[in-house]
């Protein structure tokens, strides 16, 4: 059996979803629960090139530098200081040297995606690493005390480079 995917028993295999996951920074200690991370991407710039003595004349493509989009984060309002610390370390005035972080963002499998599973036997199925990333930009919650939602606020990270280890 695949290490991400799940046997129901029937023989049938379900792909991961995409609704368990853990991000973790290094060098903070505190905890944040995330309910969305998106903009996860890297794209490598295509160069068109032509030598005037060549016999087709269709370009050549070589690959150039590799761009990564930055990725936002979305998590409700916690009362949690450290992950808060950095986010105001990076986006303060007069904050020095910016902050940067290796970032995990690791969607899980519960075992093996069995419905009845306890968190404590969680297992890692596919991670992304973003090394050397700072906040790039905060969102507070917007507030409206006619609503009883939650109080969602969002950050939106730089990096330099994506790692896929698995």
């Amino acid at each position: 059996m695949a290490a991400n995917t799940y046997d129901n028993g029937s023989g049938l295999m379900y792909p991961l979803t995409k609704m368990n996951f853990l991000v973790s920074v290094n060098n903070i200690n505190g905890t944040a629960a995330f309910s969305e991370v998106t903009g996860i991407e890297a794209s490598v710039d295509v160069i068109e090139f032509r030598q005037g003595n060549a016999h087709s004349l269709s370009p050549v493509k070589i690959p150039g530098l590799v761009k990564h989009g930055n990725v936002t984060l979305k998590f409700g309002y916690t009362l949690d200081s450290a992950f808060k610390t950095w986010i105001q370390e990076c986006v303060s005035e007069t904050r020095g040297e910016m902050p940067r972080n290796d970032v995990q963002i690791e969607m899980i499998d519960i075992n093996g995606g069995a419905p009845n599973a306890k968190v404590e036997s969680i297992t890692g199925t596919r991670v992304w690493l973003l090394t050397n990333a700072w906040v790039a930009k905060y969102n507070a919650p917007d507030l409206n005390a006619s609503t009883s939602e939650v109080a969602i606020e969002t950050v939106e990270l730089a990096y330099e480079e994506l790692v896929v280890p698995n």
